[in-house]
């Protein structure tokens, strides 16, 4: 019989494929992205055509790569005709652990132990999870929400679940991990924390790190900190990092140093080099140990040509200097023109800006959008980077303003959103 037959054959069935079952069932538990969901909400919206695109919505660095990096990238081009080892190369452990005592004044770290090179922290914090987590063990992973969206889906994806610990306003953006029960510290396996944090710009003190490190003490569970924005502050002290914390608390010694405590960082924003994916973990050994062991399955390798660039970038701080300068200039610019019109202070740390938009009347998507169409500038709704949690979410009517543009573009920028609120409160 022909396939035209068999089409026309009312007698005939033709059995049609079950859809495929064979995936991981945690994926149904991811949510969009913030920036998909931000796609969504401008999907039926026409920016305005009389002003030029700008965008505040990604934290994506603009400032230039710097020089140095850029020759040691080409010089090294040859790297790429070479397998890289997962463990990295001497130089770049040497260079990174160097890094470390001079940024936190802290013992020096073995490189050969307790620093792995990265495919950036995004990267790491995710397979971290993957291999600390029992996913028979019905485990819990502690986030505070606002967040990353990375600790949420590496949790789900571990077979864990998230539990998310609320930042309070009123506390400088902090979370109150006393809050949380016992029964829920029980099944903590690994703890997320962002210092300085995304999207708030919030740096946990000497006491939340004691209070930290008692309770993972005391329930066994790892500390992932998550510091990648911890070299642009606008302070004259830089902020207080997890090792260097350990270290003041006499947690650094010989017995079993930096115990169930690992360190995640990049240069992405330290150096303006985000397309190179380069970052670092370091701290336990023992959790590094396996660590690389799941990675070296996973495959995880830095090109060698990388490798060399980012040995330059963690050798030298003048570019740093120079970069973080530029930051507290644009900040020290727009932040008080945005405080004619909205509740946002200058943060701790990071280069966000962390808006109250409930003064306008319209919810943080509504800002949002009507933004973009009447003035064509791009922000993201805090609601997008939280969850409900605790009867609240509490990015709800904030947004956050990513100011990683030249100073004057940013300027233009919150030129347009003083103007925007201006109209609305008429």
């Amino acid at each position: 019989m022909t396939r035209r037959a068999l089409r026309a054959s009312p007698s005939l069935s033709i059995a049609v494929k079950p859809p495929v079952r064979h995936v991981n069932p945690h994926l149904d538990k991811l949510q969009s992205y913030p920036f998909e969901k931000l796609r969504q909400l401008f999907a039926q919206v026409t920016a305005s055509p009389a002003h030029t695109p700008i965008s505040l919505g990604m934290g994506e660095p603009k400032h230039p790569t710097p020089a140095f990096i850029q020759e040691a990238l080409i010089g090294n081009i040859g790297g790429l005709a070479t397998y890289p080892t997962t463990i990295g190369s001497d130089p770049l452990r040497v260079a990174i652990a160097n890094w470390l005592e001079r940024r936190y004044g802290i013992a020096p770290l073995n490189p050969a132990t307790q620093v792995l090179p990265v495919n950036g922290s995004r990267e790491a914090l995710f397979a971290l999870a993957q291999t600390v987590i029992d996913p028979a063990a019905r485990s819990l992973v502690v986030s505070p929400n606002p967040f990353y969206q990375i600790y949420e889906g590496a949790a789900y994806l571990a077979g864990a679940e998230p539990y998310f610990v609320n930042s309070d306003p009123a506390r400088n953006f902090a979370c109150d991990y006393d809050s949380i029960p016992v029964e829920v510290w029980e099944r903590v396996r690994l703890l997320f924390l962002c210092s300085p944090g995304n999207p708030t710009g919030a740096v946990l003190t000497l006491t939340d790190w004691e209070n930290l490190f008692a309770l993972s003490e005391r329930y066994d569970f790892i500390i992932a900190a998550d510091e990648c924005y911890s070299e642009i502050y606008h302070g004259d002290e830089a902020p207080l990092g997890a090792l260097q914390a350990a270290h003041m608390l006499g947690l650094a010694g010989v017995d079993k140093p930096y115990a169930r405590l690992v360190v995640f960082s990049s240069l992405s924003k330290r150096s303006n080099v985000p397309g190179m994916r380069s970052g670092f973990v370091a701290g336990d050994a023992e959790v590094l140990k396996k660590f690389l062991l799941y990675r070296t399955y996973h495959g995880g390798a830095m090109s060698l040509s990388v490798q060399a660039a980012s040995v330059a970038a963690w050798n030298d701080e003048t570019h740093v200097e120079d970069n973080r300068a530029k930051y507290r200039a644009k900040f020290a610019a727009i932040t008080p023109l945005l405080q004619e019109v909205l509740q946002v202070e200058l943060p701790d740390a990071g280069f966000y800006l962390w808006a109250d938009v409930s003064q306008t009347g319209l919810s943080d998507t509504q800002f949002a959008q009507r933004l973009y169409a009447e003035y064509n500038v791009t922000v993201l709704p805090g609601s997008y980077l939280a969850r409900d949690a605790h009867g609240i979410n509490p990015g709800r009517n904030r947004i956050r303003m990513a100011l990683v543009a030249e100073t004057e573009e940013g300027l233009e920028a919150a030129q347009r959103i003083v103007q925007f609120c201006k109209t609305l409160s008429k």
